[in-house]
């Protein structure tokens, strides 16, 4: 190699010293060259460049040798410093994100680092953290996995929990027909009160079942939806609302309530066929639904000694996966109730909980489920179908398989996210597809609301009665 006549620190003939990074201030090793002189100091042999002249060669100083070192180690330090800097610069304009990542990110931080210091209006910064996490969700296509503001994201867990701030009051539009679903309200279609949570706020204020609320802290309702006239309703434990409702036959009244924690009753139940089938119906599986579910059914079994149990599962859209298996559970002895499949592919069992109330083969059991059943509601019904527990009357299930881990973060709200999917006992994916009924039983939409085709299925099934067994299921809650 040819010397560098401009490099005062290459002696002549020599070849330009290596710059790889992993050989710096290493002499090679013996695998790599032969090994130098006795002295480390003296001339080098494999660094001489071929052809050189062969006249006496004079032995340079120590001190020489040592100061090209020292120039020699501060370049390279040098060189260091600017690479590390560098390094450090395009780390501080893409945190967070792992080097073999940057190149993958580098258009993200791009666009946010040209609105950050260009845009020439105004701008929130914390809405643009929001609008990116936001977009990440909303790119996946899962229904099932979204991003979620502070609020929503309490609300949405007070929702599967079972808890909220509020009256206590289940409320309803009705159109002048007596049929739910009318939106806006008007003169036409009111918000009726369909049920009170048992010692509740609204039941101790004296609201009741049939009840048209008319204004909310002296608002009119009417123009509005049900839904914006519930969060009107809901609020902080210790807040006071005033509801104006009107009963048939007087004028309107208000009725100031103190807003509490209130604890929605999920799980009924009742005795039908002359005391010899039991009813439950579960409307979702929050976090105390299981516990409630175990007392309902120990107090059927063990107090009124029924021998039939009709689960209702109809129009419940699920909740807590604990929940399931442990309902399940009461009937199911030993074995998965579910498996879980995670992102690597691994299965694993959710086996039955241990001493469950009804597990006794003797015990019959039939499963009431619509396209409303969803989730949880579908663990339950494919443990109990698969295993051979129960009988599936109805309309097919929703068809969701996918479990959802929920995630805090911080001021930023939070997300829920699809984690695995489940499969029943026998490892079937359900999800899109639904689990179909043993004995299908169609509704159709002109039917009486007291009439219930499903049910009438379930009795001549059990071998209790028919539609005549219905009146004995109104009005008759199981005493404690």
């Amino acid at each position: 190699m040819t010397p560098r006549p401009n490099d005062p620190f290459a002696p002549q003939g020599a070849p330009e010293p290596s710059l790889d990074p992993h050989r710096q201030n290493e002499w090679p090793s013996s695998g790599d060259l032969a090994p130098p002189p006795r002295d480390p100091l003296g001339p080098v042999p494999f660094l001489e460049a071929p052809g050189a002249p062969t006249e006496p060669r004079r032995k340079p100083s120590r001190a020489g040798l040592g100061a090209v070192l020292t120039i020699v180690a501060v370049l390279a330090g040098a060189a260091l410093f600017v690479s590390g800097f560098t390094l450090g610069q395009q780390r501080d304009l893409t945190p967070g994100t792992s080097a073999d990542r940057q190149a993958q990110f580098q258009a993200f931080w791009d666009a946010y680092n040209k609105i950050t210091s260009e845009y020439v209006g105004d701008y929130d910064e914390h809405k643009l953290v929001e609008g990116a996490i936001g977009g990440l969700f909303q790119a996946l296509g899962d229904p099932y996995s979204a991003y979620m503001s502070s609020e929503d994201f309490r609300n949405s867990l007070s929702g599967i929990s079972g808890q909220f701030e509020g009256i206590g009051a289940e409320m309803a539009a009705r159109d002048a027909g007596g049929q739910a679903g009318c939106t806006p309200l008007s003169e036409t279609c009111r918000l009726a009160v369909t049920g009170l949570v048992r010692d509740a706020p609204a039941e101790k204020a004296g609201l009741l079942t049939g009840n048209l609320l008319v204004a909310v802290d002296g608002t009119p309702v009417i123009g509005l939806t049900s839904d914006q006239v519930i969060a009107k309703v809901r609020g902080p434990k210790g807040t006071t609302v005033k509801l104006t409702i009107q009963r048939a036959g007087a004028a309107p009244v208000e009725i100031p309530i103190v807003r509490d924690v209130i604890q929605r009753e999920d799980v009924t139940s009742s005795v039908l066929a002359n005391g010899s089938v039991g009813y439950l119906k579960i409307d979702g599986f929050s976090s105390n639904a299981a516990g409630d579910f175990k007392e309902h059914l120990q107090r059927l079994v063990e107090t009124a000694r029924v021998k039939k149990v009709i689960l209702d599962l109809r129009g419940d859209p699920g909740g807590f996966v604990d929940a399931a298996r442990t309902i399940a559970s009461q009937f199911v002895g030993s074995g998965p109730i579910y498996w879980e499949e995670f992102a690597n592919g691994t299965r694993t069992p959710t086996n039955a909980e241990p001493g469950g109330i009804a597990v006794d083969p003797t015990i019959q059991l039939v499963l009431l489920v619509d396209g409303g059943s969803a989730s949880a509601s579908e663990i339950v019904a494919g443990a109990l179908q698969d295993t051979g527990r129960a009988k599936l009357i109805g309309e097919k299930t929703f068809g969701k398989g996918t479990i959802q881990q929920w995630q805090e973060l911080g001021d930023y709200g939070g997300f829920r996210l699809s984690t695995a999917k489940w499969l029943t006992p026998d490892q079937t994916w359900i999800h899109g597809d639904g689990i179909q009924p043993d004995i299908p039983v169609s509704v159709p939409a002109d039917t009486p609301p007291e009439q219930d085709p499903v049910l009438d299925k379930a009795l001549e099934v059990l071998g209790g009665g028919g539609t005549a067994a219905l009146a004995s299921r109104r009005g008759m809650p199981l005493a404690a």
